[in-house]
């Protein structure tokens, strides 16, 4: 199961939460987190450009994209281990964080080209496994925002970065992970946009699923 969602929506906590939730009923759990930072050269690569320290990479929609995606392709293996020895694996972003930034960035539908392009990289070429589950934690737009203005005026070290500065690009962003969902891209989507509702509502339909 993926959980997507802007850069605030709180998928940190809400994955953390239903981890716990999950081996309390006895489940074998596993997670991932994209990009991997600090385990990837390509998601390395890809930091240094949105802070601005990679000359004008950034401005590339396509060579962005292409780094995230070769994160995921070096992750492939040990994701598709762990499906085979774990009740459920919950992964923080995938594909769809690509599609829907790419497609904001570019100001287009997801039913536009470089939806399908990161389709036909992701799935198709590099053979990254199709999630069974998406998950969209959606609060608005301008909430995810504070968050992340707050948890970057409380830790030094987090510094909000290119994307997660440009509020126009997440609000965007956010419009693309609903169409997605809308359309049920890639596999069916749950959307979550009431902060009422807690990781445990999840557990018995993930559980069926195992």
């Amino acid at each position: 199961m993926v959980v997507e969602g802007l850069d605030g929506a709180g998928k940190h906590t809400f994955t953390t939460e239903l981890v716990a939730e999950l081996g309390g009923h006895g489940a074998t759990v596993t997670t991932f987190a994209f990009p991997r930072y600090d385990d990837d050269v390509h998601a390395e690569l890809a930091r240094d450009a949105l802070y601005g320290r990679m000359g004008d990479l950034a401005s590339s929609v396509h060579a962005m994209a292409v780094l995230f995606a070769l994160d995921r392709r070096a992750a492939a293996h040990g994701l598709r281990a762990a499906l085979d020895t774990h009740d459920v694996v919950l992964v923080d972003r995938y594909v769809a964080s690509n599609a829907a930034y790419s497609a904001a960035r570019l100001g287009q539908d997801t039913d536009g080209g470089v939806v399908g392009w990161v389709r036909a990289l992701e799935i198709d070429r590099f053979g990254i496994p199709v999630p069974d589950h998406q998950l969209l934690l959606a609060p608005p737009p301008e909430v995810a925002a504070e968050r992340a203005r707050s948890r970057e005026a409380t830790d030094p070290g987090r510094a909000r970065d290119a994307y997660e500065s440009d509020d126009g690009l997440q609000a965007r962003t956010d419009a693309a992970y609903r169409e997605l969902a809308a359309r049920s891209w890639l596999s069916p989507w749950t959307v979550l946009d009431d902060p009422a509702v807690a990781p445990s509502a999840l557990v018995p339909a993930l559980l069926r699923g195992t």
